[in-house]
């Protein structure tokens, strides 16, 4: 029977906070399997891991920096530092590897997949895999990876700040990095599921996106230049949303495109406007696809919390052992000071299954049938069966 334990400390000590929470997150186990943990940017995370380590006794350990906490049993954990650990201990076998970036993402994400195969003793695919890297190349990481495994199903989320400034670290036991990319491959008989949703609002405004500019700067949709085309849809004036106040104007609004079968809308965050009235977008788009302008209050941000947990549960279909929990950090800064409503409807939802959320720049997962997807202002819920 899967058994997880959740553990956390705000000691500025990293070393400290990392064997205490180690210590907490391990209790009661016998030999973990793997333990995530999330922390706060303002450690020295190799000092943290080190006193994880110490703690945990030589379980694989993967995670990132969070935007401003974390949510754990025991409420929304925040402050200058904190860190929170969940380890999980059943019959089933993990395989964790991190690299730092080499030549591209691409080979990077083929080179953490061989690794990962290596240490989980491997050659098969595993039955699903969790994943972390930082916030601009993910969709470039996950095709590394699936060259090397195949189409499996993944859940994960990219490393955060409480700046957007580049002070995120994703790491692994074996230390910590900036830029690159880790995962953990599960095999396990086990049932496992994930809600990846957005949970916005479809308007009926849409359009074709007609030009783009690498593969995240929106340029133009339907031959309009894409700020304009959004100022439209959302009765704002182009200039007041030039630069970065276009971040903070789309958390209740973003854009979405829907996949091939129409059972996910993945969230594309407008980050930022440009003089040239293009946007930049925190995921890829391509030409010739359709973006949709997508609506939802702060009172919807939150209810979409419990809502997702609940409709996990009944896609996971048997009792839960754990939950992991990827929170986007956009929709956190639009919750903001209501975050304790948003955290009692994941603790009525979780109800005594252990769980950790984290906040995120960018989150992961997938929908039955469909492939696995990035995309920003989402919830990637998952849980793990006993």
């Amino acid at each position: 029977m899967l058994k997880a334990n959740v553990g956390s400390y705000t000691s500025s000590n990293a070393f400290e906070a990392g064997k205490t929470a180690g210590v907490k997150a391990t209790e009661g186990l016998g030999k973990p399997k793997v333990a995530f943990m999330y922390s706060s940017v303002n450690y020295d995370q190799d000092e943290l891991i080190k006193g994880a380590k110490e703690a945990m006794n030589g379980v694989p350990i993967i995670g990132n920096t969070s935007f401003t906490g974390i949510i754990t049993p025991e409420g929304f954990i925040t402050g200058d530092c904190f860190v929170g650990i969940m380890a999980m201990d059943d019959d089933m076998t993990v395989g964790v590897a991190g690299v730092p970036k080499m030549n591209d993402a691409v080979s990077t994400g083929s080179e953490a997949a061989r690794r990962a195969l290596e240490n989980a003793g491997r050659t098969d695919s595993p039955d699903y895999f969790y994943m972390v890297a930082p916030p601009g190349e993910e969709e470039f990481y996950l095709k590394g990876i699936t060259g090397v495994i195949g189409r499996v199903p993944f859940f994960g989320g990219s490393a955060a700040d409480n700046s957007i400034s580049g002070e995120w670290k994703l790491f692994t036991d074996t230390g910590s990095f900036a830029d690159g990319v880790a995962v953990a491959f599960f095999y396990t008989g086990k049932t496992f599921a994930n809600k990846f949703t957005g949970a916005y609002r479809e308007t009926a405004k849409a359009g074709v996106v007609t030009k783009v500019i690498g593969n995240r700067v929106l340029a133009e949709i339907d031959g309009v230049p894409a700020l304009e085309k959004y100022a439209q849809w959302s009765g704002k004036d182009v200039k007041d949303l030039q630069g970065m106040n276009l971040l903070g104007a789309s958390i209740c609004a973003p854009i979405g495109v829907k996949d091939r079968l129409g059972d996910l809308v993945a969230i594309r965050h407008p980050m930022n406007g440009n003089e040239d009235n293009t946007m930049n977008l925190g995921n890829n788009v391509a030409v010739n696809t359709a973006v949709i302008y997508m609506e939802g209050s702060a009172d919807e941000l939150i209810a979409s919390t419990g809502k997702t947990l609940n409709e996990l549960k009944e896609k996971l279909g048997t009792d839960a052992g754990a939950y992991h929990l990827v929170h986007c950090g956009g929709r956190r800064a639009g919750i903001d000071n209501r975050i304790d409503e948003a955290v009692k409807e994941i603790k009525e939802a979780a109800g005594n299954v252990p769980f950790i959320a984290e906040f995120t720049f960018g989150e992961y997962g997938y929908e039955q049938d469909g492939i696995n997807t990035c995309g920003g202002l989402m919830l990637s819920f998952t849980g793990f069966s006993k």
